[in-house]
């Protein structure tokens, strides 16, 4: 990653996501194997307790497949639901989603519920591109999820954590003074806490 001093931030930040995007693409070879760990540690952890509404996220590309995790939580009682972009620069909305809900293609071609209610997570388990020791989060660069965790927290507890492959940890995410810290990070490997 080009760090020197004439390179702007954004700059930086669209080389390491080329960066790190080989190496999620490299991981996601074995998806299902990982997938079911990190799940499993995620469980372990007991990370979603005391949580009635965990949000979740249906994968693209080669992010980190947690539907099965989400079904798991859904089974245990939670209600679960994804994220809704419904305009440029603005937070998240969250919809209600449940096994073999309908889906429609929603913006960024996402898929998203096409029907259910609308909820407010307590957790929010986050997709990322890229994290750090320190549980920062590098995003798709929107700047949905830093939006979204500053209105939620600002309102009440809110927790999030990233799930991700652990190939997808770098020595340091690039930070910005909105971007808001995830509480943990949970991979095939683990988890980490600030």
């Amino acid at each position: 990653m080009d760090r020197n001093p004439g390179t702007s931030l954004p700059d930086i930040k669209a080389a390491l996501r080329r960066e790190v995007f080989a190496r999620r693409k490299a991981a996601h070879a074995d998806a299902p194997t990982r997938a079911a760990r990190a799940m499993a540690t995620f469980e372990a952890a007991g990370l979603a307790a005391g949580a009635g509404v965990v949000s979740a996220y249906l994968p693209i590309r080669t992010e980190i497949d947690p539907l099965p995790l989400m079904a798991v939580l859904h089974a245990a009682g939670h209600r679960v639901c994804v994220p809704v972009i419904e305009a440029q620069a603005q937070p998240l909305a969250f919809r209600e989603w449940r096994p073999g809900v309908a889906l429609e293609v929603g913006a960024f071609d996402v898929q998203i519920p096409v029907e259910g209610d609308w909820l407010e997570p307590e957790l929010l388990i986050a997709p990322l591109v890229a994290f750090d020791r320190g549980c920062w989060r590098l995003g798709y660069g929107g700047g949905f999820y830093d939006r979204t965790l500053e209105k939620l927290r600002a309102l009440r507890p809110t927790r999030a954590v990233g799930y991700a492959y652990a190939a997808q940890e770098v020595p340091e995410v690039p930070r910005e003074p909105t971007d808001q810290p995830l509480d943990a990070v949970v991979t095939e490997d683990g988890v980490l806490r600030p």
